[in-house]
């Protein structure tokens, strides 16, 4: 298995030793760590660093020339991004205070283990690879600006919450760890998932499987394979999606769904990058990239015992929340002009001209379907569409002919900014309010017409007729 972590930048071995140098180059390599650089003489560590920037440094403390004491303040000064993880045979209390005192990230002791190398390395890498993150992310929100807008082209949007989150994606494509979308059903989550493979630059394919309704049994099959003969049936060994993407990227979604067997084979998988197919015991390295999505509130599950704790926590290395189109009104107008053209275009018509009041009466409407089920309401008038200005009878038929969808989507999304849908749990009509008024007025004069008509400023015989009506 190759691996490139921390954007292909190398870690660094530097021991005067070569037997030692060649001895953990092989022991990261055989960890999935690559590239490496090793050196051999302490004093081109430094130039070698003004040309070559590097993801984590080895260094061992007793060289000639430069010690690793030496080295230590100069790395911590000049190269702070960098972790330094020291090695020696010394193991003196005073010894190790000291390095951690000048910047040393790690400290290791000879005769260095393979699995104590390649996890202290791996830590470091994690650690580098955030710390990259967060300031590549100040720098994307400083200037506002996005390095690769086409990467976006399919997701139509004109929302600062979009492009906001366009922004972190750039920042985090490149990382090796776990990616999390969420949002509800139609939100465009597989796209975002796409944009996240085209930034990464990873050779491989992008593969997709939904994993709703799966068993264990069949969510095991259909990711990890199965050898010859593993059950009945399995006439020949199968590959799984897992395999597919490899150097590439596996998009699972709807993993809130998943049993709880199947739960701990994804964390395996997330933790280790291995897996076993159905059937063999010989355990198999994953290099694909692994993002994952849901319409669950995971939490929620979490507390109701339905989704494991520890899986949780290991999503959220990057967590992306994509809006409800309830959220991002202003895309309204670009999706229904959008939506329009693409309709027309499949059915080789005209794009017909949309009414002003139609992206209005949309905006109204709480869209539980999200961006596509605007796009399926739109084909479904242009369909019935026979020129002129297209009609908005279809779109009424499904907002529905009263105004309740109307009113209920106002509530929803007004709710404590407009005090008419706090008072009434939802935007009244003239008649609801008017109604409240005289209600209130009545309540207020004891039941007197005369005091009350005065109090809404109109005429006692007005509020009669009112009242009668």
């Amino acid at each position: 298995m190759k691996e490139f972590v921390n954007n292909g930048l190398p870690v660094v071995l530097l021991d005067d030793e070569a037997l030692i140098l060649n001895s953990y180059r092989l022991t990261l390599k055989s960890g999935g760590i690559e590239p490496v650089v090793t050196l051999d003489d302490s004093r081109e560590l430094l130039p070698l660093l003004a040309k070559q920037p590097a993801s984590v440094i080895v260094i061992d403390l007793n060289m000639p020339y430069l010690s690793g004491l030496e080295l230590l303040p100069q790395l911590a000064s000049e190269f702070p991004q960098i972790p330094v993880i020291v090695v020696t045979a010394s193991d003196e209390v005073a010894t190790v205070v000291h390095c951690m005192k000048n910047g040393a990230f790690d400290y290791l002791v000879k005769p260095v283990g393979a699995g104590r190398l390649v996890a202290s390395v791996k830590k470091a890498l994690e650690m580098s690879s955030l710390s990259n993150e967060l300031n590549s992310l100040k720098r994307h929100l400083l200037d506002g600006q996005l390095n690769h807008p086409e990467v976006f082209d399919a997701i139509v949007t004109c929302n600062n919450k979009m492009r906001a989150l366009f922004q972190y994606v750039e920042v985090i494509a490149g990382t090796r760890q776990p990616i999390m979308i969420s949002g509800e059903t139609g939100v465009g989550k597989e796209l975002i998932a796409l944009a996240i493979h085209a930034l990464s630059k990873r050779p491989g394919k992008f593969v997709a499987v939904n994993v709703a309704g799966l068993d264990d049994a069949m969510f095991s099959d259909s990711l990890f394979g199965h050898k010859k003969g593993a059950f009945t049936g399995a006439d020949l060994a199968r590959d799984g999606l897992i395999a597919s993407a490899a150097q590439g990227t596996l998009f699972l979604d709807e993993i809130g769904d998943l049993a709880e067997a199947s739960q701990i084979k994804l964390l395996r998988l997330l933790q280790e990058q291995e897996f076993y197919p159905v059937g063999s015991d010989l355990m198999r390295k994953s290099d694909a990239r692994i993002i994952l999505a849901t319409n669950h509130d995971l939490s929620a599950l979490v507390a109701a015992g339905q989704f494991r704790k520890d899986l949780y926590y290991r999503l959220f290395a990057h967590r992306i929340h994509i809006p409800p189109l309830r959220e991002r009104l202003d895309d309204i107008p670009l999706l229904l002009d959008h939506f329009l053209a693409k309709a027309a275009d499949s059915m080789q018509r005209k794009k017909p001209t949309a009414p002003p009041e139609l992206a209005v009466l949309l905006s109204l409407y709480p869209f539980p379907g999200n961006v596509r089920e605007l796009e399926l309401m739109v084909f479904d008038a242009v369909a019935r569409h026979n020129g002129g200005v297209l009609s908005m009878e279809s779109f009424k038929s499904t907002l529905g002919e009263d105004r309740s969808a109307v009113a209920a989507a106002r509530a929803q999304g007004n709710e404590g900014d407009d005090p008419l849908v706090s008072l009434f749990g939802h935007f009244p009509t003239i008649a609801e309010v008017e109604g409240y008024l005289i209600d209130q007025a009545l309540k207020m004069c004891k039941g007197n017409q005369g005091m009350a008509a005065s109090l809404l400023g109109i005429g006692r015989q007005t509020l009669n007729k009112r009242l009668k009506s």
